[in-house]
């Protein structure tokens, strides 16, 4: 009986143990899976949120039909483009969804393969439009996905990263300069991605950031100006990244922003106007990052929000009345959950729910008339908290 109630005890040790190991708290790094979900997304003229029912809508700009609604109608106020989805991103002209089955979705236009269909839409030598205003099936199995300016990015369940869409400065990473209409696999053991105008973002579950594709202002970070057409190794301990115009920032585990590349405007935040070709430290206590066209944001512990960087149009959203351009962080509101920069605005969701918005809006960014906004307006309420969503199973 001794040896029985012993055998027990050891059985019952070992189960703790594999338990344990399968249950530890993941490293920062690994958390930023979850992060990378995107329940608002602000788009070039056009932003996408995601409500608490899973609903999506989209406002704005419409040329391509960007907004996912079957027209290339403007809209001035929020329509319902699709149901149970988890994830948005906005691009430049195109737009992305991920659902809560881990299918990717792609609708706008479709210039040189951006929306992964193996299709495209040619602007030179004759004009062939493959453009999608519904939304299109993808691929399966996508936990998180950027739109960038002309290509796109993806990470599936198993960590794998996949890219498509222009590739003339080497923004897919797989070495080669051929635009490619469907996803290609580029990397393992990914954790989160940004996808700028023509370079891109990725940062592995070790924490360590990677970058390629153009380097015209030192937007990859390596300290040269070579375009890279294949990943190459920027820095270590990051949680976050996020991608511009020709600019990028990230995050790392103490609460850093790191902020490198193009900085005419002081989008890198270092106080100066001088591009930056290797990261730069700009603030501390940060828990989120998001950049725009040519402004940065970020989201402070005790929940305010910062901005600096191009402030003509009002999408740092201080309330000043010159407009002047910020090259430092300057705060703009308080109780923020999550926040998004768009070409030229930005939307930011509260821990109430409520999204706002603020910025230049010609085609209609806001619900209320067609001038630009240099102080946040409400525009939703009962808005999906990014910690609400949950990761597609792994299959």
């Amino acid at each position: 009986m001794k040896k029985q109630k012993l055998f027990k005890k050891i059985i019952s040790f070992i189960l703790t143990v594999i338990l344990l190991s399968v249950f530890v708290p993941i490293p920062a790094a690994v958390s930023a899976i979850s992060d990378a979900f995107s329940t608002i997304s602000a788009g070039r003229w056009y932003s996408l949120a995601i409500k608490s029912d899973g609903t999506l809508w989209a406002w704005g700009n419409n040329m391509s039909g960007q907004l996912g609604d079957g027209t290339k109608t403007d809209r001035s106020t929020p329509v319902k483009i699709m149901e149970d989805v988890t994830a948005v991103s906005a691009g430049v002209h195109h737009s992305f969804a991920i659902k809560s089955d881990g299918s990717l979705w792609a609708w706008g236009r479709n210039t040189y393969g951006k929306l992964g269909d193996g299709t495209f839409s040619r602007m030179d030598f004759g004009f062939v439009n493959n453009d999608k205003s519904k939304p299109v099936k993808i691929m399966e199995d996508v936990i998180s996905v950027s739109a960038g300016g002309e290509h796109s990015l993806a990470i599936k369940s198993d960590g794998s990263l996949w890219a498509w869409g222009r590739n003339n400065y080497g923004q897919i990473g797989d070495g080669i300069m051929a635009n490619r209409s469907t996803p290609v696999k580029i990397m393992e053991d990914v954790a989160a991605i940004s996808a700028g105008r023509n370079h891109s973002l990725a940062l592995k579950n070790d924490g360590s950031l990677w970058v390629w594709g153009n380097n015209i202002a030192g937007q990859i970070g390596d300290g040269i100006r070579t375009n890279r057409w294949t990943p190459v190794k920027i820095m270590d301990d990051v949680v976050a990244i996020s991608a511009g115009n020709e600019h990028s920032l990230a995050l790392k585990s103490d609460g850093t922003v790191w902020g490198w590349g193009r900085n005419n405007y002081g989008q890198v935040g270092d106080g100066t106007r001088s591009n930056k070709w290797t990261p730069v430290k700009i603030m501390e206590d940060v828990t989120a990052i998001s950049v725009g066209g040519e402004h940065s944001l970020a989201l402070k512990e005790d929940g305010s929000l910062w901005g600096w960087g191009r402030n003509e149009d009002g999408q740092l959203g201080n309330d000043n009345n010159s407009r002047n351009t910020m090259s430092t962080p300057v705060k703009i509101m308080e109780d923020i959950a999550a926040v998004s920069g768009g070409w030229t605005h930005t939307i930011a969701l509260k821990s109430d729910g409520s999204l706002w918005s603020w910025g230049y809006h010609p085609y209609r960014n806001h619900t209320t008339n067609w001038w630009s906004r240099s102080t946040p307006v409400k525009v939703m309420e009962d808005i999906m908290l990014p910690e609400q969503t949950e990761t597609p199973d792994e299959p």
